[in-house]
């Protein structure tokens, strides 16, 4: 008798521990499913009447979810190297994500003055912060990026020919960001990849600014956040 409920004891545990292993593998390929799907199904219109400014203009607009703006004279970004000077009062409207994510916006201007430029900007405070987008330059349009971890640096790709519109986007994973450009939102090229803090919430957002004229009008279209799966977490679940 002892024998027999011995067995039929171990068959139950058994059946258990599969049933629980079986369980788990499910579990597992809904969590690795569920990831994907909120990836894929996330990318929309951020609501801009919902963002806030910091540095805000005397003049914008938002409709049909984008944003026109008078960019404020005499404004921008930047921190101690090459000129000297320190200025952080650009206008900027921003929202808050943590985590991973890619951004994007249309962008376009009435760039008339050396230095006028609008684009995305990713911060997290007045010495760590990334901008990107469309600077004029000697007469000439540039794909711009400024890197500022205490002090700032800039890089540019020169454009032959003046363009009415640029699509810029940004995508933040763990340390690094990458920015790319788009003539056409299909086919976008990599113009930097730089680090910024991990683990930090960013405000990230559209920003203008022009450090030399009397203003000139922005125009932000198509502003959108799609959140990015943890990839260290779904390689874990493929792999355990």
């Amino acid at each position: 008798m002892f024998r027999q409920e011995h067995w039929q004891s171990g068959i139950l545990a058994m059946l258990f521990e599969n049933y629980n292993i079986n369980n788990i593998l499910k579990m597992k390929k809904l969590l690795l499913s569920g990831m994907m799907i909120v990836a894929s199904f996330t990318c929309m219109a951020q609501s801009l009447e919902k963002m806030q400014w910091f540095n805000e203009p005397e003049q914008w607009e938002i409709k049909n979810n984008s944003l026109s703006m008078n960019v404020t004279p005499q404004t921008d970004y930047w921190r101690i190297s090459h000129y000297g000077f320190t200025v952080d009062d650009a206008p900027f409207l921003y929202t808050l994500r943590g985590g991973e994510f890619e951004v994007k916006v249309k962008i376009s201007g009435n760039y008339k003055t050396r230095f006028d430029q609008s684009g995305l900007m990713l911060r997290i405070d007045h010495e760590n912060y990334i901008k990107a987008g469309i600077e004029f330059v000697d007469g000439k349009y540039n794909l711009s990026t400024v890197v500022t971890h205490h002090t700032s640096d800039w890089s540019i790709i020169p454009l032959d020919k003046p363009v009415p519109f640029v699509w810029i986007k940004a995508v933040r994973r763990l340390d690094a960001v990458e920015i790319f450009y788009s003539f056409d939102d299909k086919e976008y090229t990599m113009m930097r990849n730089a680090w910024l803090q991990n683990n930090h919430p960013v405000m990230v957002g559209i920003m203008g600014a022009c450090p030399d004229g009397n203003g000139f009008k922005a125009q932000f279209e198509n502003f959108s956040i799609k959140h990015l799966p943890d990839l260290r977490r779904v390689e874990w679940l493929k792999k355990n």
